[in-house]
């Protein structure tokens, strides 16, 4: 089905939908469930794992994530502790070895390269003899900054096997560096670069951003050509969002259309740009030179059941719970959350604290969501095998508003639904408008801090 689009009002940037339900809809659990009778029936054959390191050089004026600024001394240490008592804990509860297999691997933040190169090696020793993850024979992804992308830190995470490192640059114009709240001299960045390259670590993403005050198309398409220059496997395209409590969030926020079109202006120029030069779109964001080698699971299937998450800011999904530790923005509250993890003994880590059941609902839902926001959309053969109905039954209006709105199409043979190209576009509208009312209501009603 594609129809001809109908007008809308709709702000093509409502929310980027990374993971479902969000964290704000999360809530304390009062049973704390035992993490051995969560995972007992659980598939473990092909587990994601995620290590998450909660520190930072500097914090970006965009940035809503679950980090701090620095670390005094002996905090890096004391974390990388807890986080080893965590994983030995867990590592229990998963139960017999010959069960346990992990797929995927991924080290997160915050920034993981804020550690030295001896700590990075450390945490690969807890992700293998801990947890029995064999870095070496999976994809292992790691997120730096280019301040940290330092030779020694590079040597260690090659050594162990990474096979893709993510640089967040956002802008090669020092100016729109400064304005994101991101201070960086173009020629520091180029030098990392060229640092990571020396490492021959197989697959280098860019992250860039467009929506920065005071930046054009023409800079945009500089940033976009300086990135193409160091012929990056992965680029991805960000619009900037202005979040609460963050750096730009100061300013305020509220309606902009102006805004809305210099992103989504910016969006389509930055598209036609990688899409004319070999990358292949993957999603809204993500886009993949197509002679890259492959990758395995990307950030899509390691959001799906089976992912454990080690660390005071990671999610972890079983089918029937997602859950994690306390959740917050503000300075001061992540303070408090890293302290209170720091110290705690390990029989706390035998527990989930804080979470969100998964109805059955809420499971297609998220099966929906996860492939639609795909360029190779929703397979409907496989949505009914894994819930014995259509997705037009059970998501017929919603699905219907999309086609009406030019958004959505189906193939001849009617075995896969996708997003067309102003679909893929408007990704960050049409993944909130397929939130429950549930979740709504939640995440409304989330106390921020």
């Amino acid at each position: 089905m594609t129809l001809a689009p109908q007008p809308t009002d709709v702000s093509p940037y409502q929310s980027y939908v990374y993971a479902y339900p969000h964290k704000t809809a999360y809530r304390r659990l009062s049973d704390r469930p035992l993490l051995t009778e969560l995972w007992e029936r659980e598939p473990k054959d092909a587990l994601s794992l995620y290590l998450h390191v909660p520190f930072c050089e500097i914090r970006c004026g965009f940035c809503n994530l679950f980090t701090r600024i620095g670390a005094p001394d002996g905090l890096t240490t004391a974390y990388l502790d807890a986080l080893e008592l965590q994983a030995t804990t867990v590592r229990e509860a998963l139960g017999d070895a010959a069960d346990v297999r992990f797929a995927t691997a991924a080290f997160g933040g915050g920034t993981p390269t804020f550690l030295t190169a001896a700590e990075l090696d450390r945490l690969c020793d807890m992700a293998e003899h801990r947890m029995g993850a064999d870095l070496r024979a999976v994809p292992l992804s790691v997120e730096a900054s280019p301040a940290t992308a330092t030779a020694d830190r590079l040597a260690v995470l090659a050594e162990r096997g990474t096979t893709r490192l993510s640089l967040g640059v956002q802008s090669f114009v020092d100016t729109e560096a400064r304005a994101a709240v991101r201070p960086q001299r173009r020629a520091d960045v180029e030098a990392a670069l060229a640092r990571i390259r020396d490492a021959a670590i197989p697959v280098l993403n860019i992250d860039l951003i467009y929506g920065i005050d005071g930046q054009t198309d023409a800079t945009w398409l500089h940033s976009l050509d300086v990135a193409l220059a160091w012929r990056p496997e992965e680029l991805y395209l960000y619009p900037l969002y202005v979040r609460p409590l963050t750096g730009l969030g100061r300013r305020g926020s509220g309606p902009d259309p102006a805004w809305d079109e210099q992103r989504l202006r910016l969006y389509r120029l930055g598209r036609d740009h990688l899409l004319a030069h070999g990358y292949v779109q993957h999603s809204m964001r993500m886009f993949r030179r197509a002679d890259a080698p492959p990758q395995g699971a990307d950030d899509y299937a390691c959001q799906s059941d089976g992912m454990i998450g080690l660390g005071c800011g990671a999610r972890s999904y079983t089918a029937g719970l997602h859950y994690s530790f306390d959740y917050a923005v503000g300075m001061h509250e992540i303070r408090g959350i890293i302290d209170d993890y720091v110290g705690r003994p390990a029989a706390d880590f035998a527990h989930a604290e804080y979470g969100r059941r998964m109805t059955a609902d809420e499971s297609r839902r998220r099966h929906l969501l996860q492939s639609l926001l795909q360029a190779e959309g929703l397979a409907v053969t496989d949505y009914r095998a894994r819930f014995g109905g259509d997705p037009a039954e059970d998501f017929g209006a919603e699905l219907n508003r999309f086609a009406d709105r030019g958004w959505l199409e189906q193939d001849s043979d009617a075995q896969r639904l996708r997003l067309t190209a102003e679909g893929l576009a408007h990704s960050d509208a049409i993944g909130p408008e397929l939130f429950s009312p549930a979740v709504r209501a939640a995440m409304a009603a989330y106390e921020r801090k």
